[in-house]
């Protein structure tokens, strides 16, 4: 039978993904709206927005934190740009992200020394395979198959090279080893539900002293630019951006903080996320007729949920535009480059009730399209 009870809020997109519970953009701290992001109001904002994220993430002394140009891509691209070249680099993918750094190392930067290893959609390749002596290029979660990795033990503590992570679907609401990450990226969008077009950068003091010792062959873009007469621009990390900011999407940003900090910090947002995969491996396990992408049960992503199901591709396609026409789930069909299927937003700005609420909807759906 058809359900009568909708999800609450059915935004259960990837990215950008559902705005926090009790979200109010009026309620928003918009002071710095209309000022310049370098007065004295600009750059306290942008930097309470690098601190705040070092804080909750509890992050190691000495790493810092900068808001950067152009989201997750764009921070991932500074990185490799900057970093890559001295060292042979390790790439690991497993879904489209993480091939895209493939092609821009090999395709755009032309290095040499590279070795990319790979997994098929819903698998994870042999991490052990990395070189502890060179720079590694990973994400921590793979958005578009909804694989993740289990931990950091297969990063060496005696590592020559740099650990160079994409978490823009991780951080927040996993587990992140920092103290074996030298690079991490993440986009305000993704994690907390925040707006588009800027994205965070956190170093660790391995990467500060690369960036200043090394200098690439190639020409470096403006917005890609950390360093100054050979050393570090401190400024970049402590909110004096390289380029023009939005400062409503700060505001947006400090507010996504501030709820974290209120629900009690990563700890709690790890277990809000993980309580909406529960509920959907509670109805995995009693229908036959849906499977978990994943391969592998400790590999299960908790926020990018990918699901295949007992259908053709123009079903699977058809049921993902009934739902959202019945108002119950926008934006859930699979990544265009995965295999055919849905990814629901899992994420800690999700409510549980609602991944609840949707579940029978799931199951009617696909008995109206089968």
């Amino acid at each position: 039978m058809k359900p009568t009870i909708k999800p609450a809020n059915p935004n259960f997109s990837s990215g950008p993904c559902s705005k926090r519970p009790g979200y109010d953009v009026n309620a928003l701290d918009i002071k710095t709206l209309g000022r310049s992001h370098r007065s004295a109001i600009g750059k306290a904002a942008l930097g309470k927005a690098c601190a705040d994220t070092a804080e909750l993430l509890g992050l190691p002394d000495g790493y810092r934190v900068g808001v950067v140009p152009a989201s997750d891509t764009g921070a991932v691209e500074m990185a490799l740009w900057s970093l890559l070249g001295p060292k042979p680099v390790d790439i690991f993918a497993w879904e489209s992200f993480g091939e895209g750094w493939v092609g821009d190392i090999t395709n755009q930067l032309k290095l040499d020394n590279v070795t990319a290893y790979r997994a098929d959609y819903g698998q994870l390749p042999d991490m052990s395979q990395a070189n502890p002596d060179h720079d590694t290029v990973f994400t921590w979660n793979g958005t578009t198959s909804g694989v993740k990795l289990v931990d950091g033990d297969w990063i060496s503590d005696q590592r020559t090279g740099l650990a160079i992570c994409d978490a823009t679907s991780a951080v927040f609401a996993m587990e992140m080893p920092w103290e074996k990450l030298d690079v991490v990226t993440f986009s305000w969008q993704k994690v907390l539900g925040g707006e588009g077009a800027h994205g965070m950068l956190i170093l660790s003091p391995r990467a500060v002293e690369r960036l200043e010792s090394y200098t690439p062959a190639w020409p470096m873009p403006k917005i890609f630019r950390m360093t100054k007469k050979g050393k570090l621009n401190e400024g970049i990390f402590r909110g004096e951006t390289i380029n023009t900011p939005s400062m409503l999407c700060v505001a947006d940003y400090l507010d996504a903080l501030d709820w974290i900090r209120s629900i009690g910090g990563v700890a709690a947002s790890i277990k809000r996320s993980q309580a909406n995969l529960a509920v959907i491996e509670a109805f995995v396990a009693a229908n036959d007729w849906i499977n978990f992408l994943a391969q592998d049960a400790a590999t299960l992503s908790n926020t990018s949920v990918c699901l295949t199901l007992d259908l053709e591709a123009d079903q699977v396609k058809a049921l993902a535009k009934l739902l959202d026409s019945e108002g119950v789930a926008y934006d859930i069909g699979a990544y265009r480059d995965a295999p055919a299927g849905l990814r629901i937003w899992c994420g800690a700005t999700v409510e549980a009730s609602d991944v609840e609420a949707l579940m029978p909807w799931l199951a009617w759906g696909y008995s109206q399209v089968k």
